[in-house]
């Protein structure tokens, strides 16, 4: 009977230390793979919360603070949503979503509609939340916008319009160069794409955003944490 006691207790003792062994493997090659995935196909990346003319750009998809995968094992395709190099300053980089590539001819009107090669980017429905508030890119007052969604290259993604009746941005019309691609804003009331720097390189431009770990708000933020990004 001593001795199956014995053998009881020095079982308890043996279980903690495989299962720390175990869980201590794990994160070795969870460790491996995340290394391996960063240096090949993954980035992680934060939306700068001190660049209130980009943060505001990208809203209502993203906001300033959002913490962001990056996918860059293969090249962005029409309407996703990309990081590039800003073509005017070394070392900055530009958020937009891709709305024309070489040879495209890219219009947007004054309510902010995007037409490509005589073919207009619809909205069908709004938002989940119809409205929403930005911060003034220069003064800081808060704005309130609208928002629906836009279909772009198969792309569903939110848009962000200024409520009728209020002041609207110039018209656009342009024929893309060969090589470049013309970034848009999501938030075409207050953007910051291609309008502002001109095209930029398609070769330059190999980093799609796809996926927001957690807002600037932490986990606790439920509806922007672990989402998908379009």
């Amino acid at each position: 009977m001593y001795s199956v006691r014995r053998g009881r207790r020095r079982a308890r003792v043996v279980m903690p230390s495989n299962f720390v062994r175990n869980l201590a493997w794990s994160l070795f090659f969870l460790g491996i793979l995340i290394g391996v995935a960063r240096l090949t196909c993954l980035r992680w990346w934060q939306v700068p919360e001190d660049d209130q003319t980009l943060a505001t750009s990208l809203e209502p998809t993203l906001h300033a603070g959002d913490w962001l995968i990056l996918w860059r094992l293969t090249p962005p395709g029409f309407g996703d949503l990309v990081l590039c190099p800003d073509p005017g300053e070394p070392g900055e980089i530009v958020v937009g979503r891709i709305a024309g590539e070489g040879g495209d001819r890219l219009d947007i009107d004054e309510d902010g509609g995007l037409e490509v090669n005589n073919s207009r980017a619809i909205s069908e429905r709004g938002c989940k939340h119809t409205r929403f508030e930005v911060s003034h890119p220069r003064s800081g007052d808060p704005v309130e916008l609208r928002c629906d969604i836009e279909i772009l290259g198969g792309v569903h993604h939110q848009r962000g319009l200024k409520p009728k009746g209020g002041l609207r941005p110039m018209p656009v019309s342009v024929t893309v160069p060969s090589g470049q691609l013309y970034l848009v804003s999501d938030n075409r009331f207050y953007p910051f794409d291609s309008r502002e720097y001109g095209p930029v390189p398609q070769e330059s431009c190999s980093e799609a955003v796809v996926f927001r770990l957690v807002s600037r708000l932490g986990f606790g933020d439920s509806e922007s944490r672990l989402t998908f990004i379009q």
